[in-house]
């Protein structure tokens, strides 16, 4: 029986052909970049210019192709039309950029080629980043996902298998009377060739629609806004140290191992057959390193990451690869060019382990992201990693150029001297092992391992189980379903200018609000942690200005300091014991409420939070912890928090509650901003029809300023602010207390609720105002 996570192997294939194509162009990219030297004239500069720019403007590109392609809403989901729109502009741009033509002058092709192939590398941004985050998002399993990676690999190597023979055909005069013009040819048939291979994975895998889904638009509206979520990506990616690992030793191994890649043809030509003709053996050298690691080193390295786990399988095989760069130091022999076949099996350890694990290990990472932020960004991961490969790349180009200035190489020389070609082997050893050194010491307390995998796997499977109950936004449309036919009407407020919703904002808050949810936890602190007084008394200094009643959540963990403090500085609070399925904590909880509340700092109890909710106990458990409290605390109301359709069909609750403490939020329910006060009063009318005369106090209302929508509910600054005078005026018109969620940003409740989760407070999680207060300037 096949494993539910296992990827059809046509999957994998198509998946391999893009990546067969996604290596084929730059393997031949630098088997033709040696006519520009050898028979165009370019000196050394224009080597590292050429390198240099065009994947400079790469690695920017990258980021931002990975925002539009995560966040793509589309029949044909996030990735396949990019991919096939991409394979199309760098296959007819890679045609074009070799019509160069030795009569031309060394300037104009140099000019020439630079244009071009920045188009060459825009149409390799389309194609590659969705490309490689389609083979992210193929499986969640740890080890079909090194499969899908080795598949992809081993297929992708046989491009260097195949491109080293270019340079036989290049230079033998029997197929083109001159190399130049073999370039110019060969290049429009290999364009075509790979262009093809490069449309199969945007036309043969699988790719679900994207239309519902609740992504960022991508609209002239959030054109620049687009560029502050790139940087805040990158800013969370990096944060994830396996990942920064990850970056940092494949910039290492991959840059060290280009910059000196391309040396081999001039060591052999010039070195071993002192510049009288090469032969085959330049296309031996890459073409049997690259059987080798299509062949015996990918299958060898997969088995050791089941067996040993892939952060021990990526430092062996990098350490047998340094074997083989110090061999080449002796394996290089005037005369004896067979000898340095010995050392390629040794060097195809590093290239051919490094993205097979590495790939693989980025998966991993994403489920890591995913778990801390809530969000699944394969498109952003992708090309935040191939970023760095590119800017790498860059890098090594202009280190190439530079070292051939500097060791004093000719172009278009018939011979070298022996210091040049000295030093230049010298490079080619060396760079690479110093390269792997530091790649293998970076990685060297890298802890994904299998079992951490496993578990951020089963946490976020049970996360995505348990989705319908960790927060009221659980039961978008909820309101509409229970009033029927009701219709919403518009808000006033809609019409109203930013402006005058700005001065209304300032003078709501300049005037005070009835009642504020409190937010404790500090910037690196969760719930759990053990608040100080000290914080707690600064984050109240900040808000008491601001309101006349707080609410907290908890009596333990420090929470319990929060009354005492509040009562000092003249606030009075709504004071909740946390209820869970943790009997022992319960009564810690409870004991303290009643302690706290007997030495006059509770002026409403409230017994739990959401725990109906939460399905964490049940009715008849809450209803007692409730009785409880009432008889210990007779002239202080008693009540329990909820949304307010958990109290709907629940008597017994309603009863035995002084007072209604009730959550309304529009934003959960997918209200459009423009209607959160026809969805308020209609919340609180079927609300009343249950409350029995009882008094109902709206515990929880809010309106986050980022993250991801529910339905027609936008997040964004403009309808928090929007949200906060219409929810307060609506209150103050109704005579109604309502405690708003929430007073600061708190970054803990990413895991719960993803960004949006984060993004409630009136205050940011540095305590300072979102929206600053408007100042009146009077003209006389």
């Amino acid at each position: 029986m096949q494993n539910q996570n296992t990827v059809p192997f046509g999957q994998k294939l198509a998946f391999g052909l893009g990546m067969l194509a996604n290596q084929l162009f730059p393997a031949m990219l630098g088997i033709f970049i040696v006519i520009l030297i050898d028979k165009l004239g370019f000196p050394g500069w224009m080597l590292s210019a050429i390198y240099f720019i065009p994947k400079l403007f790469d690695a920017i590109t990258d980021p931002i192709m990975g925002f539009i392609t995560d966040n793509t809403k589309s029949k044909w989901g996030r990735r396949r039309q990019y991919v096939i729109i991409g394979a199309l502009i760098t296959g007819i741009s890679f045609a074009f950029m070799w019509q160069l033509y030795a009569e031309d002058s060394v300037n104009y092709n140099f000019y020439y080629f630079m244009i071009v192939s920045l188009v060459f590398y825009l149409g390799i941004t389309i194609f590659s980043v969705p490309f490689v985050a389609m083979g992210y998002e193929m499986s969640d399993d740890f080890h079909e996902r090194t499969s899908i990676m080795a598949t992809s690999q081993l297929i992708g190597q046989l491009a260097w298998v195949f491109a080293p023979w270019l340079w036989v055909i290049m230079y033998d005069v029997s197929f083109f009377p001159s190399a130049e013009e073999a370039t110019r040819t060969l290049a429009v048939y290999a364009a075509i060739f790979c262009t093809f291979l490069a449309i199969i994975p945007g036309i043969f895998i699988k790719s679900k629609s994207t239309l519902n889904e609740n992504y960022e638009p991508l609209n002239l509206k959030n054109a620049g806004r687009s560029f502050d979520l790139i940087i805040q990506g990158f800013k969370e990616a990096l944060k994830i140290v396996p990942f920064r690992k990850l970056c940092i030793a494949t910039f290492f191994i991959f840059n060290a191992f280009n910059t000196t890649a391309g040396f081999s043809f001039f060591i052999i030509k010039y070195y071993l057959f002192n510049g009288d003709g090469q032969g085959i053996w330049p296309t031996l050298f890459g073409c049997v390193g690259a059987l080798f690691t299509t062949f015996l080193i990918i299958p060898i390295v997969a088995r050791m990451s089941r067996v040993m786990g892939k952060k021990k399988a990526f430092i062996w095989s990098q350490s047998i690869s340094i074997i083989g760069y110090v061999s080449l130091l002796f394996l290089f022999v005037p005369g004896k060019p067979y000898l340095f076949l010995f050392a390629l099996p040794f060097i195809s350890f590093g290239i051919g382990s490094l993205f097979t694990l590495m790939m693989s290990m980025t998966s991993d990472v994403i489920d890591i992201d995913e778990l801390n932020t809530g969000k699944r960004r394969e498109g952003i991961f992708g090309a935040i990693y191939w970023w760095m490969v590119k800017f790498g790349l860059a890098i090594a180009g202009l280190l190439s150029g530079l070292i051939l200035s500097f060791i004093d190489f000719k172009s278009g020389a018939p011979t070298q001297t022996y210091e040049t070609m000295f030093e230049l082997r010298l490079f080619f050893s060396a760079i690479p092992m110093i390269g792997t050194l530091i790649a293998i010491w970076v990685m060297r307390d890298y802890d994904v391992n299998e079992e951490k995998a496993r578990e951020i796997s089963t946490e976020l499977a049970n996360r995505k189980a348990l989705k319908n109950i960790q927060s009221s936004s659980y039961l978008p449309g909820k309101l509409k379903s229970l009033l029927k036919n009701s219709t919403m009407s518009t808000d006033d407020l809609s019409v109203k200018s930013e402006s005058e919703i700005k001065t209304r904002y300032t003078e709501i808050l300049t005037n005070g609000l009835h009642g504020l949810c409190f937010s404790p936890y500090v910037e690196g602190q969760q719930a759990g942690d053990i608040l100080s007084a000290d914080q707690i008394k600064r984050r109240l200094n900040i808000i008491a200005p601001h309101t006349k009643w707080i609410r907290s959540f908890s009596c333990t963990e420090g929470n319990e300091l929060i009354p005492e403090i509040a009562h000092q500085k003249g606030l009075k609070t709504v004071v909740g014991a946390w209820i869970s399925d943790d009997k022992a904590r319960n009564e810690k909880e409870i004991e303290t409420l009643i302690k706290l509340a007997k030495a006059g700092l509770v002026d409403i109890a409230a017994v739990g939070n959401e725990v109906l909710h939460r399905n964490e106990i049940s009715e008849q458990e809450l209803t007692q912890y409730i009785k409880r409290v009432k008889e210990a605390l007779p002239t202080i109301p008693v009540g329990y928090v909820d949304a307010y359709y958990q109290f709907l069909d629940r008597p017994n609750l309603v009863s035995i509650c002084d007072v209604l403490l009730v959550n309304f939020y529009p934003f959960w329910e997918g209200a459009n901003n423009d209607y959160t006060i026809s969805y308020l009063q209609n919340m609180f009318e079927v609300t009343q029809t249950i409350a029995k005369g009882k008094k109902i106090i709206i515990s929880e209302t809010g309106w986050p300023s980022k993250g991801q929508s529910v339905e027609e509910a936008i997040p964004s600054e403009i309808n928090a602010l929007k949200y906060f005078v219409a929810s307060q005026e609506w209150a103050k018109n109704n005579n109604l207390e309502l405690f708003y969620f929430s007073s600061f940003d708190e970054s803990w409740k990413v895991k719960q609720e993803g960004t949006v989760g984060t993004a409630w407070g009136i205050w940011d999680k540095n305590e300072k105002l979102k929206f600053e207060l408007k100042t009146t300037t009077y003209v006389i």
